[in-house]
């Protein structure tokens, strides 16, 4: 007959009665934000010179509706196009073998990067058209310089550009701000690429595929989970950024510009700020929004939690196989 062994419990040690570590830190932090934001309520409330009324009637202005969509949203679309798809090709020249290619996309990026966005925009909107009022296209690159110095004398230009016509447009600011931004994002991109693993375009040209195919194929795609976060930051500075247009190139047709006239002419400054202001969180806030659900996108399969959906299809499979394993197993 076997008897049950009751353990010595003699000598463990009784219930621990731990009290949670205390911090009046944290209570005096958000005693201290309650008052802050409690003050700035009451400012809010209280001040009658903040004046939200007119502030919202100037945000409805058609004026200022028209220099959002055409400056702002406009301009920022045509820079960030410009910018990502020069940034991309930049840096894929700065991967290359050829040395060339690499002294020519070091030296843009050191250009660029180096000139701030402003003395950017003063130079393309008054030097550019000062030292070539006038810039003709040839039939093919160089054609009527070359024609010049073989002492032709025929006109081999294709058309003409005006660049004092557009030195005060949406086109330069486009042009200005894409360039800048292109230096950057050839940076965003040599770093997206230079994360994937190596091994990744090894295995792609022992497929066969081209260099070209490779990298549009395998390596970009896997590279967006490093390039998306900065080219989100990116355009969202790049909304903050086409208020230079209004100083750069003096561009009217611009939200700053028209904000600011209306509180020139009003002379109720600070209304019309918190206007431009409010504009300026309403974009931004959309981007953000945006920018997340791309990072999660791009971000799948990369140490991020599977969804409960993705979990139960996973545990079915498992199910599936083991018991078919079974079922062969028995026969």
């Amino acid at each position: 007959m076997s008897t049950t062994q009751v353990p010595d419990t003699t000598d463990r040690p009784g219930a621990i009665h731990a009290r949670p570590v205390r911090h009046p830190g944290r209570w005096l932090a958000i005693a201290i934000i309650v008052i802050v934001l409690a003050m700035m309520v009451s400012s809010l409330v209280s001040n009658p010179r903040w004046d939200f009324p007119f502030m919202y009637r100037v945000m409805i202005y058609q004026p200022v509706i028209q220099g959002l969509l055409h400056g702002t949203i406009l301009g920022t679309i045509g820079a960030m196009v410009l910018g990502i798809g020069l940034g991309i090709v930049i840096g894929i020249m700065r991967l290359s073998e050829n040395p060339v290619l690499r002294g020519v996309s070091f030296a843009y990026t050191w250009f660029f990067r180096a000139i701030p966005r402003l003395v950017l925009l003063l130079l393309l909107g008054t030097g550019l058209g000062y030292l070539y009022p006038k810039f003709d296209i040839g039939y093919f690159p160089f054609s009527q310089q070359l024609a010049d110095l073989l002492g032709f004398h025929a006109d081999t230009t294709a058309f003409s550009i005006d660049v004092n016509a557009i030195s005060s447009t949406l086109i330069m600011g486009i042009l200005g701000l894409g360039l800048s931004e292109a230096a950057y994002m050839a940076e965003i991109a040599r770093a997206g690429i230079q994360s994937v693993d190596r091994g990744q375009t090894e295995a792609a040209q022992a497929l066969g595929m081209s260099r070209g195919k490779t990298m549009r194929r395998i390596v970009l795609p896997q590279a967006m989970r490093v390039i998306v976060p900065p080219t989100g930051n990116e355009t969202i500075a790049m909304v903050k950024d086409t208020s230079l247009l209004f100083a750069g190139l003096s561009l009217i047709d611009e939200l700053l510009f028209q904000t600011n006239t209306i509180g020139t002419r009003t002379l109720k400054i600070m209304p019309t700020m918190i206007a431009a202001t409010a504009w300026y969180l309403i974009v931004c806030s959309v981007l953000m929004i945006g920018q997340f659900y791309l990072e999660r996108y791009f971000g799948r399969g990369f140490g991020t939690k599977a969804s409960k959906k993705q979990a139960k299809q996973v545990e079915a499979v498992t199910l599936r196989e083991g018991a078919a394993a079974g079922g062969t197993g028995g026969m």
